[in-house]
């Protein structure tokens, strides 16, 4: 059996952003010291510095983590995922694309560089998938706290690293039992980990692959 994944427009569509995303620079990024990358990553005051020289930079999740997202929402049978970190779209569209063949849904994602959004929104569109996906622009802990479903079933976490544990804040009480939370890079959110790991607040964390933390909450 097919799948919106597999065929025609998106699977065409995404090879050609993975060979965009694996071709693409950013010199500006060189430039900054390893150890101010570090501490900007894990910094609450100094992460926008940071990505404004990622603009140009893709950031996808590989191949491998975007067929995990998708098979993970359509194991759940996901109808309202959030996603915290667009970029270019690519774990976007395979979320929409589980949605899609799901029967419905929506997924709301949020991001603040506007050149991103533009071209996330533009993948969406050529993927026929608009219907599926509210992108929204601007800062996350302002995007990401109004205007939600009233349940939650799936949220990736994949901008800021050092505001996980505040945006998982702004969803948690609309988390339905059995939600996954995939978190990538989640090493940089020490806060993060602690409060997902300790089963008192209500979840199941384990690591997994290389760099994914994927959580289970409970209650």
């Amino acid at each position: 059996m097919s799948t919106t994944l597999t065929t025609a427009p998106l699977a065409a569509l995404l090879d050609s952003l993975f060979e965009q995303a694996n071709s693409a620079a950013s010199s500006s990024l060189a430039m900054i010291p390893r150890s101010d990358r570090e501490r900007m990553m894990t910094s609450k005051t100094e992460y926008r510095e940071l990505y404004g020289h990622l603009k140009d930079l893709w950031l996808p999740v590989t191949r491998e983590t975007g067929t995990l997202l998708y098979m993970l929402a359509r194991t759940l049978r996901a109808e309202h995922i959030i996603e915290f970190g667009t970029s270019f779209g690519i774990s976007a569209l395979h979320l929409a694309a589980a949605l899609e063949d799901n029967g419905g849904g929506l997924l709301i994602t949020s991001e603040f560089e506007p050149g991103k959004v533009a071209k996330a929104r533009e993948h969406i569109h050529a993927a026929g998938l608009t219907a599926r996906v509210n992108v929204r622009e601007g800062d996350a802990l302002q995007t990401l706290a109004r205007d939600l479903p009233s349940t939650i079933d799936m949220v990736l976490l994949d901008g800021a690293k050092a505001l996980y544990k505040d945006i998982l804040a702004l969803l948690e009480p609309r988390l339905r039992p059995g939600a996954l939370i995939i978190a990538d890079n989640a090493d940089y959110s020490p806060d993060y980990l602690e409060y997902v790991r300790n089963p008192q607040n209500g979840y199941l964390s384990v690591p997994f692959a290389e760099d994914v933390e994927l959580t289970y909450r409970v209650v």
